[in-house]
């Protein structure tokens, strides 16, 4: 890591995309904080409007300033969408200054927003990981857990429901079909009932017309007409 001054209200250190540039003593909003510099390049000559890499700074539409040598330290300010400095730009002077838009404390990390290109070119494709990114991302993250438990919650009591339903319309059959088969069973035995009636009946009457014809029997035997005595013979 580049050295700094021990007057300097700042260090390089680690951050969550690499190295950052952090406070190490507080600083008062609107205070400037460290100068960008580095070679200027001219878009009007080729070989230098050819050069490209992260560090390049455009001041207007000629003069840009490649921040890319070591010994820019502001070069190590991460991008923040909810930054605690901004870019002081200073096209006549050709100069760029980072200030404080808020009171920075000791410990946190200097930041800035890049603009819209940058982000565009260059964190867009791979996902801003500054802190605000990465607490919506976060956000969007409980939300869709949420989402997907509330829904799944939706389903267990549709798929609940439509068991009970189920239950429900079976329990219902059962109990018509058991009363089917009591009725037909009832049906079976009234049926029975009635047959053996039936059956006694015809036995009465059997027994009736028997007692009828040993009757008539009977009555012809008394009705038959006595024969006469044999004539006696004399001697």
């Amino acid at each position: 890591m580049p050295s700094i001054p021990s007057n300097k209200p700042y260090r390089v250190g680690r951050s969550r995309t690499g190295l950052g540039l952090f406070a190490t003593k507080p600083i008062k909003k609107g205070t400037k904080i460290i100068r960008y510099f580095g070679p200027l390049l001219d878009s009007k000559k080729k070989e230098e409007d050819a050069i490209e890499n992260k560090y390049l700074f455009e001041l207007n539409n000629r003069w840009t300033i490649d921040g890319s040598v070591r010994k820019n330290i502001a070069r190590y300010i991460n991008h923040s969408c909810r930054p605690n400095a901004e870019s002081d730009v200073k096209p006549r002077k050709r100069k760029v200054f980072i200030r404080a838009i808020k009171n920075i404390e000791p410990g946190e990390e200097i930041n800035y927003d890049y603009g819209t290109d940058y982000f565009k070119a260059y964190l867009k494709p791979i996902g801003c990981k500054c802190a605000a990114c990465e607490k919506k991302r976060a956000k969007k993250r409980a939300e869709a857990r949420a989402e997907r438990a509330r829904l799944k919650a939706k389903a267990e009591r549709k798929a609940l429901k439509q068991a009970e339903k189920l239950a429900k319309a079976d329990a219902k059959l059962k109990d018509k079909l058991k009363a089917k088969a009591e009725r037909k069973s009832k049906k079976k035995l009234k049926l029975n009932g009635h047959s053996a009636n039936g059956m006694s009946l015809n036995g009465s009457s059997l027994n009736v017309n028997s007692r009828v014809r040993a009757s008539g029997k009977k009555s012809a035997a008394r009705k038959q007409p006595v024969s006469a005595p044999a004539p006696t013979l004399q001697a």
